[in-house]
């Protein structure tokens, strides 16, 4: 076996003949020469897994795994297992990484202790308007609190963005399958282990959004799974930090209020007036001038209107309620 590398780049596969070759140029093409690209092909029925054989035969970093069609989550899993660096790389068959990615993201995890993964900002590679304010909105963010913060209204990171210690699986577990986004569940969870996460803030990877990207055609990427996913850690997050307070939601519409109707809602905040006063299942309608007292109540804000978001956070601020002590943004 050949000398253990530094960096491990772990990469799934699945019928991507069409673009897997420049995602594996662009790693090759690192101004750092120590890694390994761990592949693991899911299961290919396009000619993807004779292209990777034919490009493995002459590039020894890659290592090569087969499997049948088991799903991302236990590809991961099964790549995860074979990667020997100490730092994990993650990359999409469909993505370009820029030359510097690695080398600058492995010299900021030797040089911060502290932090367990680290980001970048991305370049959105597709051409439907509201992934791209997505896009935009995560390379808004570009320091661990921020990234801890606002982990409830979306995942902080690009997936393929991100390289973390291989330490952090054996403490904290790796992918878990199941009806929900395995990356959005393993961000959740490692940020409330306390995981530190970190950005560089240059762009080092162009994020492509295909048509026949899994978060496009996959149930467990829909609306419905990232807030049930969200609310299950949000509960924790609250049984810790609120409290004692009742709970108030920024949102008395039919959809808000069905996103999180796991979570124990005292009331909720609206701008229309004509909703002011008694909901129909008995729980108080407030409007934002009229907000509870803010020492006993703590506000999610859970409108995902573009815009509302940026109001209630500086209509709450203006008002002297402080993010992440009185109030969350979650939507």
């Amino acid at each position: 076996m050949s000398r253990q590398p530094s960096i491990s780049v772990l990469m799934p596969v699945r019928d991507a003949h069409e673009t897997v070759e420049a995602a594996i140029a662009s790693v090759q093409a690192q101004t750092i020469a120590d890694w390994e690209l761990v592949i693991v092909d899911d299961g290919s029925r396009d000619g993807t897994l004779e292209l990777l054989r034919k490009i493995a035969a002459s590039e020894p970093r890659i290592v090569l795994i087969v499997q049948e069609p088991k799903g991302i989550a236990e590809a991961l899993n099964r790549g995860l297992a074979s990667c020997r660096g100490e730092f994990v790389a993650r990359m999409d068959s469909d993505d370009v990484m820029s030359e510097r990615r690695l080398e600058l993201q492995s010299t900021f995890l030797a040089a911060n202790r502290d932090c367990g993964l680290i980001s970048c900002r991305v370049r959105f590679g597709g051409s439907e308007a509201g992934y791209a304010v997505h896009v935009d909105w995560i390379n808004s963010l570009t320091n661990p609190d921020e990234m801890s913060l606002r982990r409830f209204v979306e995942a902080p990171v690009a997936h393929p963005s991100v390289m973390f210690r291989r330490e952090l699986i054996e403490k904290h577990g790796g992918y878990r399958d199941g009806p929900f986004p395995e990356d959005y569940e393993l961000w959740l969870r490692w940020l409330e282990a306390g995981v530190r996460f970190g950005k560089v803030d240059a762009e080092l990877l162009t994020w492509n959004d295909p048509p026949q990207r899994l978060s496009r055609t996959d149930s467990r990427y829909s609306v419905e799974a990232f807030y049930a996913m969200k609310c299950l850690y949000l509960k924790n997050w609250l049984e810790t930090h609120a409290t004692g307070r009742e709970l108030w939601l920024w949102g008395a519409g039919r959809i808000t209020r069905r996103r999180f109707d796991a979570l124990p809602v005292t009331g909720f905040i609206d701008v229309d007036e004509a909703k002011r006063g008694t909901h129909h299942d008995g729980r108080v309608v407030r409007l934002a001038d009229d907000l509870p007292e803010r020492e006993t109540s703590f506000i999610l804000a859970g409108v995902g209107t573009r815009g509302a978001r940026e109001a209630i956070h500086a209509h709450l601020v203006q008002r002297g309620w402080v993010e992440g002590r009185d109030f969350l943004l979650v939507a």
